[in-house]
């Protein structure tokens, strides 16, 4: 995501599910579209804190928060979001599966 690499789709799964901070839900194909339109754009996305790790077989829960800012529809953002995570293994290599944020206002 740094560098807006599209080689990112290799980490999702088929059925990923993003839950934005605004209440919009985004399927892989919804992503796909937005991130090639480059409707919005990332400057920076960096992790401030891990909070929780839990692993059970092929599923990780992972929740944390990270300082994200960029470009979105040509307008500046910044924010501090919370994140919920689940990451899922097929064929040895993990996958993100479910994903939402809440934004930590200040």
């Amino acid at each position: 995501m740094k560098n807006n690499d599209s080689e990112i789709v290799n980490l999702l799964c088929s059925d990923v599910s993003f839950g934005h901070s605004n209440g919009w839900i985004q399927s892989l194909e919804d992503f796909k579209k937005d991130f090639t339109s480059k409707k919005v754009i990332y400057n920076e996305i960096s992790q401030l804190e891990l909070l929780e790790l839990k692993q059970n077989r092929n599923r990780i829960s992972l929740r944390r928060t990270v300082k994200v800012s960029g470009l979105y529809k040509n307008q500046n953002f910044e924010m501090k979001l919370a994140l919920l995570e689940i990451w899922i293994r097929k064929k040895f290599i993990w996958k993100l599966w479910s994903r939402q944020s809440v934004e930590i206002k200040p």
